[in-house]
């Protein structure tokens, strides 16, 4: 299995070279040659362990079989989720739903399920393409990468991770979770910006050769822990799987049953992911994005054009609050005819203009397998909150939302299939907005917050939440976009 990159067709590296580089020398993203078969009944009656190597042994085709396993069982095995348990699936209680339950890691986010495994996938390409050179892994975050990251990588040899984030554009428990990262290869610092301003810097800095011959000087490489890099992607297909073969494993579906996937989706990777399971062989019927108020990718399924040209709202959902979803490119690239030229050409609109406009072939492609819907505030926080109330279920904001979009979906197409929505994050990661969506008064303390939503609705803290209150704030850095690449440099002793 080789790669190439959705603006350079010619391009062939393979999975450890993506994996190291994380993005592609023109500013592509690295997709796979082509997209392996598989029989969603191999996966029955398994852990989720050996599904995971099951699906990276397809891709990663210059690992040895040890080393696959080994870097599944360091990141899932041992107590790293809660009762060892990764991706549980419960009933939603309305019918035919159900919850897939990402947040049971040591973040509490989903990100956790790609991001606990990819560092020893890193390292493992690092030994094969670059042995003496430390890997400066660069992010953005919207809030959870952000921190799913940091703990993946921390004193992680051979790698320095560098975390920006919106400094008035992620909760409060999020920002907490990243100022009090322990770890000494670590560095985090806002900026005077929201997400978007972060991620175009960050690609900014990718593409700088004045930058990039600095750190070569210095025996140091960029790589990228968002989900821009194929090993951050890849490990999220493996949900989808094992959510599927758990549901037929219950009888709660038979095998060859279309399930309807429901993503709340900001920067496109999670649902992509999902796409490429449906591509690989999972009976997946439709895939519903759902956005908050930032509502750029329901105008773009609805009609074809991209216009991150409006205005940007902070919401109660903040991971995806964001009018640039990267990921988009690599679908558009699968369903565009993977045609590179093309693509570069969509994204040199996006960058020249703010907005692009795809021909009625691929928009036809992409109607024919996605729905898309969006929901503000108060829609949100009502879906919090009748959730609890008629179900005994506790979710955050961002589960609200594909909630919220599947109730949408089906009354306005009438299509009852057995549905999962894909929950991302622990609503004690959300305390203040869960608390208020549920009519509750919110203190100023956020462990108080915490505090007072598990007195009001009976729902245990998570641990890695708990634990939050004891650490000690070891960031506190601001800066402009316009001086990340600085920051970068600083932080790499450069």
């Amino acid at each position: 299995m080789l790669y190439k990159s959705t603006r350079n067709s010619a391009l062939r590296l393979t999975s450890a070279e993506a994996i190291a580089s994380g993005i592609s020398a023109e500013g592509g993203l690295l997709v796979p040659e082509f997209l392996p078969k598989i029989d969603p009944g191999v996966f029955l009656r398994q852990s989720y362990e050996k599904r995971a190597e099951t699906v990276l042994r397809l891709f990663l085709t210059d690992f040895s079989e040890q080393e696959i396993a080994k870097s599944v069982r360091n990141a899932y095995a041992g107590g790293r989720f809660e009762n060892d348990a990764p991706a549980p699936v419960r009933p939603f209680g309305k019918e035919d739903a159900y919850f897939l339950e990402l947040w049971h890691g040591p973040t509490c986010a989903f990100k956790d399920m790609a991001l606990q495994l990819l560092p020893h996938l890193m390292a493992y390409s690092l030994e094969k393409t670059a042995k003496d050179e430390t890997a400066v892994i660069l992010t953005a975050t919207s809030g959870d990468t952000g921190k799913a990251a940091l703990e993946g990588f921390r004193d992680v040899p051979g790698t320095k991770i560098i975390v920006f984030y919106p400094q008035d554009g992620v909760s409060a428990m999020q920002k907490r979770q990243m100022a009090t990262q322990e770890g000494e290869n670590v560095f985090v610092c806002a900026i005077n910006g929201n997400f978007d301003d972060a991620q175009t810097g960050v690609k900014r800095i990718f593409a700088d050769e004045e930058v990039r011959e600095a750190l070569s000087k210095k025996g140091m490489r960029f790589s990228s822990a968002n989900s821009i890099n194929w090993g951050r992607l890849l490990p999220q297909i493996v949900y989808y799987f094992s959510a599927y073969a758990d549901l037929v494993d219950a009888e709660k579906i038979s095998l060859g049953t279309p399930l309807n996937f429901v993503v709340p989706t900001g920067n496109f990777g999670n649902i992509l992911a999902c796409y490429y399971a449906k591509r690989m062989g999972l009976p997946v019927g439709r895939l519903i994005c759902a956005s908050n108020r930032n509502n750029v990718l329901t105008d773009f399924i609805r009609t074809g054009v991209y216009d991150r040209r409006r205005t940007f709202y902070t919401t109660s959902s903040p991971s995806m609050d964001i009018l640039v979803s990267s990921n988009l490119e690599r679908l558009l690239y699968h369903l565009g005819g993977e045609d590179s030229g093309k693509v570069s050409g969509w994204m040199r609109d996006l960058t020249e203009t703010g907005t692009y406009t795809v021909d009625a072939n691929t928009l036809a492609a992409v109607q024919s397998l996605f729905w898309a819907d969006f929901c503000g505030e108060e829609e949100t926080a009502e879906t919090v909150r009748s959730v609890f109330r008629d179900f005994g279920i506790l979710i955050d904001p961002h589960t609200a939302v594909a909630a919220h979009a599947l109730e949408s979906y089906r009354a306005e197409t009438g299509d009852r299939s057995p549905a999962v929505v894909v929950s991302t994050a622990s609503p004690y990661k959300f305390p203040g907005s869960v608390l208020e969506a549920l009519g509750q008064q919110a203190p100023e303390d956020d462990f108080e917050k915490a505090a007072r939503l598990c007195e009001y609705t009976g729902q245990p803290i998570p641990k890695p939440i708990l634990s939050l209150s004891e650490k000690v704030i070891r960031f506190t850095k601001v800066c402009a976009p316009k001086d990340m690449a600085a920051v970068v440099l600083d932080a790499a002793g450069v």
